[in-house]
Order: structure tokens, then C-alpha cells, then sequence
């Protein structure tokens, strides 16, 4: 059974820092596309920022240039840097990702169970 499991999140003050980890588990044939999305109560679910095999990186505006994503591809893990963190990041933040069981033929998209990111002084 191939699964994403978040950590990292917290209470922080306004301009602090978090680190949130997501780490793939299971028999896992290959990683594609991963991302963090976020969800405030009674809003919809938005992408964050995704980071693709390659490296290649997006982010959505809101987030540019405090948020950095990264991964470490023999680790199986993904993580979100979040920096000068505001009161508005407050949310419940999902992992995603696009993984291929060993042995399968083709990739599922997959969630973590989500983990809270208070933003508060």
C-alpha cells in the first residue's frame, strides 16, 4: 500500500518560518509530480507550489518568494519551506503526488492526511 504522510506543521507568529515534510511510503515504482495544496475552513482546496522529476518548479502567487518546495528523490520525500509566514497562510496543507506502484503500469494521484499550519501572534 503506497502512501504520503505529512509532518512539520504548527503554531508560528506572523513572519516566522515552517518546514513541512511529506514522505511517500510503500512499494513505490516511481515518483512523478508532487505539490502541496492548502484548504482554510469554508475555501476551496488551492495549489500551493509543485515540484515535477525534473526539478522544475511552480508556485502560486500568493506564495512567491516566501515558499520554496524541494525534493529528495532517495528519500522519497518532498518539502515546503515557508518563510515571512502571515496570517493568511493558515490552513490545513496537503501533500499530492503522482506515484506508480512497483510493478504497475501506470501512476494514481495520491493525498496525504493534511497537516495545520496556524499562522497567529
Amino acid at each position: 500500500q503506497v502512501q504520503l504522510v505529512e509532518s512539520g506543521g504548527g503554531l508560528v507568529q506572523p513572519g516566522g518560518s515552517l518546514r513541512l515534510s511529506c514522505v511517500a511510503s510503500g512499494k513505490i515504482g516511481s515518483i512523478g509530480i508532487m505539490g502541496w495544496y492548502r484548504q482554510a475552513p469554508g475555501k476551496q482546496r488551492n495549489m500551493v507550489a509543485t515540484v515535477d522529476s525534473g526539478d522544475w518548479t511552480n508556485y502560486a502567487d500568493s506564495v512567491k518568494g516566501r515558499f520554496t518546495i524541494s525534493r529528495d528523490n532517495t528519500k522519497n520525500t518532498v518539502y515546503l519551506q515557508m518563510n515571512d509566514l502571515k496570517p493568511e497562510d493558515t490552513a490545513v496543507y496537503f501533500c499530492n503526488g503522482y506515484l506508480r506502484v512497483l510493478g504497475g503500469s501506470y501512476s494514481s494521484n495520491y493525498w496525504g492526511q493534511g497537516t495545520q499550519v496556524t499562522v497567529s501572534s
